[in-house]
């Protein structure tokens, strides 16, 4: 089977620097997207189209010259979506202290040549955390479809 985890490991770039003197947002959402995508993509073996990213939540600054460690995986599959939580932490490299940084949860597709969404891969919690990443997923679920419902018609 597929592993339904991804990690990404780098150095912070003086290039991600905002104006404020830490990795700007903006690269942390890339980063997001890159790791979520080949996660899906990883567990899917089809192209993937981003559905929703919701709840980024930016806990910690991330430092130039950090060690950037972004981890995705897999927390709910649908029949053609997969729920995916990216966690990002930040190590010093000279102190080896880690720091969580951002956390979110991202929505991916599988779709065929033609756009069409396609089947995924079942993917079924086993341990404790997995069962309780399982029920976070399908609660933001809940929640995602009682904004749509509240906010019908005002865009």
């Amino acid at each position: 089977m597929t592993d339904p985890i991804v990690t990404f490991k780098f150095l912070s770039e003086p290039g991600d620097v905002n104006f404020g003197g830490k990795v700007h947002g903006g690269a942390v959402m890339k980063w997001i997207d890159q790791a979520a995508y080949t996660c899906a993509v990883n567990w899917s073996s089809e192209y993937c189209v981003t559905v929703y990213v919701g709840g980024i939540r930016f806990l910690n600054p991330i430092h130039i010259g950090d060690i950037v460690e972004v981890r995705a995986r897999i927390i709910y599959t649908g029949r053609t979506s997969m729920h995916i939580a990216v966690d990002i932490k930040a190590i010093n490299p000279r102190t080896k202290v880690e720091t969580k940084t951002t956390h979110c949860v991202i929505v991916f597709a599988a779709v065929d040549d033609n756009g069409k969404t396609v089947p995924v891969p079942v993917w079924t919690p086993e341990t404790d955390e997995e069962k309780k990443l399982q029920a976070y997923a399908l609660k933001l679920s809940e929640l995602r479809k009682e904004i749509n419902e509240a906010t019908l018609g005002q865009f």
